[in-house]
């Protein structure tokens, strides 16, 4: 029986948090990142959507899966190319990627660009199950975000609002028809991140981005950024602002879509390269997980390192009866299921990917962290 005190959980939780976030810096957030990219296309085999016309995947080559992903459309009369810096910069940070082009660039409207976006995440999904692709079985099949530029960052608006499982939204100074704009188009719970060009003078940052803004909900995680005498196509590529585009987008699906709170910090500050810069989100500090959290768990250590095993506390281990676990992930995706005997205290962990999951036993559920 392994024996920990509440200092040793407290101290060790904040030890490993601590050190799981050192080499998060803002050169580590810079185009490109630290993974080989790889693509595919529908020469390739993936699937060509219905509700959208050509696109390739971008893959992290040598990182760990399973992998999250993004959509990303340009806009009106708009081709892939536009927006496609963003491709290999997302898989060089371990994040699949896949780039589209609409059916109609001049007729296409920002419904149908939603519509797109949706689209192409299935042709991401159908690549985990599809025979020789080199994602078999290598897609987080909850975990996407979708991204769009004009009338396609409209789009990812309206994405979010069809698709509330979505993890994030990221506008690149998005469009929406004022005249057939309703409010109600940007109520939706998926955190987003506006850019827009202090100069654009198509989506104009008053009319346009800051209406992304403000429409959303305050209830919403939202992001501002304005970047300073930028125009229509301010955001199209990570190096932009000054390579701060990057560094916020990238900082915004860490943090929302990869549930990683080491990049959270990242977002608060205003960079020299906006003029307006405006945030509702309060990234928590690594000491302000309370103490009563800890005292609470029935599990330790909290994080578990490596092939270290997950101890349960007494209290889960004193029934005279087998009772049934399962280990999931935010979203209810089941990675490890069984059944506790008698007593038994420990579970072996090691074969789960770094992340936060939530050990349920007997319908009570108690989150934990796993560190490789």
């Amino acid at each position: 029986m392994y024996k920990y005190s509440i200092f040793t959980i407290i101290f060790f939780f904040y030890f490993q948090l601590g050190a799981q976030c050192e080499s998060v810096t803002l050169e580590s957030i810079t185009d490109p990142g630290p993974f080989t990219v790889s693509t595919l296309t529908e020469a390739d085999g993936i699937r060509n959507g219905p509700d959208y016309n050509g696109a390739t995947i971008f893959y992290p080559v040598n990182a760990t899966p399973p992998f999250a992903g993004i959509a990303i459309v340009p806009g009106y009369c708009g081709v892939e190319t536009d927006i496609q810096e963003w491709g290999p910069f997302y898989a060089s940070h371990g994040i699949v990627a896949i780039t589209l082009g609409t059916n109609d660039p001049c007729a296409d409207w920002p419904a149908a660009r939603a519509v797109a976006l949706l689209d192409a995440i299935l042709t991401v999904k159908e690549e985990n199950s599809r025979a020789n692709s080199p994602l078999l079985g290598k897609i987080d099949i909850n975990s996407f975000a979708v991204s769009g530029w004009s009338m396609g960052g409209g789009g990812s608006q309206l994405a979010a609002s069809i698709d509330p499982t979505l993890k994030a939204v990221i506008g690149l100074c998005p469009w929406l028809d004022l005249n057939g704009f309703q409010p109600s188009d940007l109520i939706h719970d998926v955190p987003v991140l506006i850019f827009t060009g202090q100069n654009d003078d198509v989506a104009n940052p008053a009319e346009y981005g800051y209406m992304h803004y403000q429409g959303t909900p305050s209830s919403t995680d939202k992001l501002y950024f304005e970047i300073e005498n930028g125009v229509h196509n301010a955001a199209n590529g990570p190096d932009r602002a000054d390579g701060d585009a990057g560094i916020y987008a990238l900082s915004w699906l860490k943090t929302y879509l990869l549930e990683d709170s080491c990049y959270c910090e990242f977002l608060l500050d205003a960079p020299l390269s906006s003029s307006v810069f405006e945030t509702n989100i309060d990234c928590p500090e690594m000491n302000s997980i309370g103490e009563q959290d800890i005292l609470n768990s029935e599990i330790a250590p909290n994080p578990v390192y490596g092939n270290n095993m997950l101890i349960l506390s007494p209290a889960l281990t004193s029934w005279s009866t087998s009772r049934p676990f399962f280990i999931s992930d935010s979203s209810g995706k089941v990675y490890m299921k069984g059944i506790l005997p008698p007593s038994k205290n420990e579970i072996d962990v090691s074969s789960l990917y770094p992340g936060t999951y939530y050990l349920n036993v007997n319908n009570d559920s108690f989150k934990f962290i796993k560190i490789d």
